[in-house]
């Protein structure tokens, strides 16, 4: 098992910057990535950056140039620094952690509880 605890979501003025912070406990030899999504009212959950255990990361292309995700070396803690924010960005932001299938288990897709980032125009 794995839990995840979001924090650093608020109420930001477009333009300005906001750090999420995701702290990661229990198994975590057992994931391979983790990342961000995000869900805004009326609309689907959406990929916004992850990173591999190796550090290979990926965003989508909305945000791009504007977030960056990290961790710290422990990989216990995960970071999304978002810069230039949008209204378009205001969403509740979920950390996932991504555990690969083994011979032994399924793969499985572990989330928080979410956080609310909400950008004023």
């Amino acid at each position: 098992q794995v839990q995840l605890v979001e924090s650093g979501g608020g109420l930001v003025q477009a333009g300005g910057s906001l750090r999420l912070s995701c702290a990661a406990s229990g198994s975590i030899a057992s994931i391979n990535s983790m990342g961000w999504y995000r869900q805004a009212p009326g609309k689907e959950r959406e990929f916004v950056a992850n990173i591999f255990k190796y550090g290979t990361t990926n965003y989508a292309d909305s945000v791009k140039g504007r977030f960056t995700i990290s961790r710290d070396d422990a990989g216990n803690t995960l970071y999304l620094q978002m810069n230039s924010l949008k209204p378009e960005d205001t969403a509740v932001y979920y950390c996932n952690a991504h555990r690969v299938r083994t011979y032994f288990t399924p793969a499985y897709d572990y989330w928080g509880q979410g956080t609310q980032l909400t950008v004023s125009s």
